[in-house]
């Protein structure tokens, strides 16, 4: 069945214009409320579920409506204000609501502004849940009478709660001493978390982008805009630098030279780790965007590797399916399923701030053995139909026997706009550039 609204990560959209207006959070919670109280009231239970939100401005006005919705339906409401996307899934988790709710657009700019929802067990919504929510925002609505209205309470130990499950993923007989970490906050949700678990597991902590007003998440600062982190490193002379996106779920890394570590060499560290201590379940699931270098990689260590589709859901479902534990993205959304339900940068920053405390070494001597491949990445603005035209397939083969085992090629339709996304990748620079910018005037003349 078609969605109408929600996307692979709830809903989203710029603030002010559809579905992101208030009227509608309101009916949308609403109906979130009346589909979870249907689960809990067979069982006879009143159905609490909790809000959190990042830092933008808008984030006022929707959490507002958002409570609204819900009390309507008969459902309490537990706020938690500015808080990582990640710890709404761990806090709803552990006090055993129904659900939890994040107000954020993620790693977007302030404009922006998002609903994403999370299970009882911290995951996200199964798809017939929020299938049913949209079906449920199509039938008129009625507030319940006075009596049955939800209650709202704000939590106030949630940033210590969640302060203490972050450092509970670290190990226990290791310490961060002697570590000057710079940390890059990118004006959002971990302002105020990031650096205290750091702090207290003994780092040198210095901190940026950690000053947010409402209007500056994620503005040249952050894991998508990293060079306020490079030049901090390199200014403080820092061990490491880690900067997150604005709700917490992403993370990248500087190493003490001021170089970049991607999702996918932050993978390689988590799981060359594991291997090491003999941890390792199973094998990783990346993306159709993963670094082929990084699967040849694995393939050397022994380590199963599968691709999912590109978003952190679909890595998920291929955790789930193989009954493994580690898995993310090159953007730097990465799954430790025995640490935490979702991807979380604070506790995926730690695994790696683990095996590198562990080894002794800088991230650029613990990741010696991988190089990256250069990857073309050229956005074709074209129906997706015409990737699908008889020359462009014929090319595309074409590249791919050219490039054999030493690179790969992808064609991908965006699911939000009218772009094609061509990706090339491999060994040779001049090879990869080559056969990306032939398909791009390939795809566009199909089109």
């Amino acid at each position: 069945m078609a969605r109408k609204y929600f996307g692979t990560d709830g809903v989203r959209g710029r603030v002010g214009e559809a579905p992101i207006t208030p009227d509608f959070v309101m009916r949308l919670g609403y109906a979130a409320g009346t589909v979870l109280a249907a689960q809990v009231h067979a069982r006879g239970e009143r159905p609490a579920v909790l809000i959190g939100k990042d830092t933008r401005i808008s984030g006022y006005m929707l959490e507002s409506a958002l409570e609204a919705g819900l009390a309507a339906a008969g459902v309490d409401v537990l706020l938690v204000g500015p808080m990582p996307t990640p710890a709404v899934a761990h806090l709803t988790r552990a006090l055993r609501l129904q659900a939890g709710v994040v107000i954020s657009a993620s790693h977007n700019p302030f404009e922006d502004n998002g609903i994403k929802f999370f299970s009882g067990d911290g995951q996200k919504l199964p798809d017939e849940v929020e299938l049913a929510i949209e079906a449920q925002l199509d039938q008129p609505w009625q507030c319940k009478a006075s009596a049955q209205l939800g209650k709202a309470r704000r939590v106030s130990d949630a940033a210590g709660r969640y302060i203490e499950f972050c450092k509970s993923s670290f190990p226990f007989e290791q310490d961060l001493r002697g570590m000057k970490i710079v940390v890059d906050c990118a004006h959002g949700a971990t302002y105020h978390i990031a650096p205290h678990v750091l702090h207290e597991l003994g780092a040198d902590v210095i901190s940026i982008g950690n000053t947010p007003d409402g209007l500056n998440i994620n503005q040249d600062s952050g894991s998508t805009h990293p060079a306020a982190l490079q030049a901090a490193v390199q200014a403080q002379q820092a061990d490491i630098g880690i900067a997150f996106d604005g709700d917490g779920d992403r993370v990248v890394m500087v190493d003490r030279h001021g170089q970049l570590y991607d999702g996918d060499q932050l993978l390689y560290v988590i799981a060359k780790h594991r291997q090491a201590r003999g941890q390792m379940r199973g094998g990783v699931v990346g993306t159709l965007m993963t670094n082929l270098a990084l699967e040849h990689a694995f393939s050397r260590m022994g380590i199963p590797f599968m691709r999912a589709k590109v978003g952190d859901r679909y890595v998920l479902e291929q955790l789930n399916q193989q009954d493994w534990l580690l898995g993310g993205e090159n953007s730097g959304h990465l799954l430790c399923l025995d640490k935490h339900t979702t991807g979380d940068g604070i506790v995926s920053a730690l695994q790696v701030l683990s095996a590198l405390k562990e080894a002794g070494v800088g991230l650029d001597e613990y990741t010696r053995e991988l190089t990256l491949y250069p990857q073309v990445l050229i956005n074709v603005r074209v129906p997706g139909k015409a990737m699908q035209a008889a020359t462009v397939q014929a090319m595309q083969q074409e590249a791919e026997a050219d490039l054999q085992d030493r690179g790969r090629v992808l064609l991908r339709a965006s699911g939000t706009e009218p772009v094609v996304r061509v990706m090339v990748e491999g060994q040779d620079q001049k090879q990869v550039q080559h056969w990306a910018e032939r398909l791009a005037e390939c795809v566009r003349a199909a089109a």
